[in-house]
């Protein structure tokens, strides 16, 4: 495991339009030690043959192809496996990053020694305008504060290995919570960077659709993942929902 270089996890399906822009933000990062993991879960458009090209570009992007399709939670699981660094950065591939979020989240993770980093965002449309209003994370999440605040974007985290170890997501509703959640659940603490480091593209559906299977997602996450009892689910839930008007209230 190599300390100062940071694997980049993208899984990629039907992505063809948009992975590029993707890639491009990850070449135009101030932090040169990277590696970009792509695994191509089996597309039905012509995603790999786009990603073939751009692993001639640069040889620290490299594609893995999955052979058969298995979500994302498998596709990203393909790329930790074969991650060299001891830092991991996912960022999925309709996302954005801005050029200094790498370099500004292992400078604030080795200041806090924190295992897990996140940071603020943008939402931005699928053609990549009408850039919405700033979020804001909090400065730390414990697990039950992540219960009930689900405020970490999977295209902004970054982990520690030398403190979380080894890390796999579980094939499930939700992946990406349910992961923050494990690493969290030993008592550790996730760090927020509050910078605007990442773009967010929202994607094929209308923004209050997402809301409303994420919010189906959360609960069953509670309930099934997390085996919560009822009084504490919809206590937990109900801080999510109050949080997330607050926070998505508008675009």
């Amino acid at each position: 495991m190599k300390s100062d270089l940071v694997s980049i996890i993208t899984p990629a399906y039907r992505c063809a339009s948009v992975v590029g822009d993707t890639i491009r933000s990850v070449l135009e990062q101030t932090y040169p030690h990277w590696e970009m993991l792509i695994v191509e879960d089996c597309s039905s458009d012509n995603t790999r043959e786009v990603l073939r090209e751009w692993t001639k570009i640069d040889p620290r992007v490299r594609l893995i192809e999955q052979p058969n399709n298995g979500g994302p939670a498998m596709a990203r699981n393909a790329g930790l496996e074969r991650a060299q660094g001891r830092w991991i950065a996912f960022l999925d591939s309709d996302d954005l990053w801005l050029p200094q979020k790498l370099e500004r989240s292992i400078a604030f993770a080795k200041v806090h020694q924190a295992s897990l980093v996140f940071t603020g965002f943008r939402r931005i449309s699928a053609e990549g305008g009408e850039e919405g209003r700033y979020i804001s994370v909090p400065r730390t999440l414990s697990y039950r504060q992540l219960l009930g605040n689900t405020a970490i974007a999977t295209s902004t985290v970054l982990l520690d290995r030398d403190i979380v170890g080894e890390v796999r997501m579980r094939k499930t509703y939700y992946d990406d919570f349910d992961c923050w959640l494990q690493v969290l659940k030993p008592g550790r603490t996730a760090y927020g960077l509050d910078e605007d480091l990442m773009r967010y593209r929202v994607m094929g559906q209308s923004v209050s659709r997402n809301k409303r299977n994420s919010a189906a997602k959360v609960w069953r996450a509670y309930r099934d993942l997390e085996q919560l009892s009822l009084p504490a689910t919809c206590w937990y839930f109900a801080n999510y929902a109050v949080r997330g008007l607050l926070k998505y209230g508008r675009y």
